[in-house]
């Protein structure tokens, strides 16, 4: 349900549009379907999904911005279903973004699935963290944000184990088959250094550059993690926006 909602969002996406009309359209996607938002009313947040444009790392609020030509956009959500939470997230391009964002966002969704492959059963957390870290801050030498991390998630929408995006190999609570984990790179193209918004939720970097977040729910399978969520449909959909967009506004 989670991946199916961030499909229609990319399939509404496009210059113009305001944030609060693509929460308003997923909210009703996901009640309509017998869902119910996790992230609605979860610590007092007022909305169904998360949407951070641009600088935003994550925990924006959806308003009356509207997408501009060149925006990246970060669409977290969650949601309630059968009695479990699943959650994920993707960040996409709206027309044509500079070469070196779109870079930034290939490279946070490729450190995603390396994390994946480490979510392992007999494997520890810190061996996730590391492989996210490893392949971003050291290959590519972006800030990776070590104040918000992943989690476990189940019949809770935050659970137990933390699963940062920064460690050690070895560290951290060891992993077990069955176990299912929100993993969630957060990378920013300049410094790892945050900032909070007054609103109290919205985090943004601290020298305003890009920032990019891909997150999949994830179990722990022998040799190597098994994603639940799914970004095919999201993919595709996105490809097809991307040429109605070359089309239409580039002619």
């Amino acid at each position: 349900m989670v991946s199916a909602t961030l499909t229609q969002v990319a399939t509404f996406l496009k210059p113009g549009i305001t944030t609060m009309s693509i929460d308003k359209m997923a909210e009703t996607f996901i009640r309509d379907n017998g869902g119910v938002p996790s992230f609605k009313g979860y610590n007092g947040f007022p909305s169904s999904l998360c949407i951070s444009v641009n600088e935003q790392i994550v925990h924006g609020f959806p308003s009356e911005y509207e997408l501009k030509d060149g925006d990246i956009i970060s669409v977290d959500c969650g949601v309630y279903m059968n009695g479990y939470h699943g959650d994920s997230a993707y960040t996409f391009a709206i027309g044509n973004v500079k070469p070196e964002t779109l870079k930034l966002l290939r490279v946070t969704k490729e450190c995603l699935y390396k994390g994946i492959a480490q979510a392992a059963d007999g494997n520890r957390v810190g061996d996730i963290s590391f492989a996210i870290e490893h392949y971003t801050s050291v290959q590519y030498g972006y800030g990776v944000v070590r104040e918000l991390v992943g989690h476990g998630v189940g019949k809770k929408l935050h659970e137990d184990p933390q699963v940062p995006n920064y460690g050690r190999r070895g560290d951290g609570k060891r992993l077990k088959e069955g176990m299912v984990l929100a993993i969630e790179p957060m990378i920013n193209m300049g410094t790892r250094q945050i900032n909070q918004l007054p609103d109290g939720w919205t985090i943004t970097t601290a020298d305003n550059k890009p920032s990019a977040h891909f997150e999949h729910t994830t179990a722990v399978r022998k040799g190597k993690g098994e994603t639940l969520s799914s970004f095919e449909g999201i993919e595709g959909a996105e490809q097809a926006n991307a040429e109605l967009f070359s089309t239409h506004y580039n002619d």
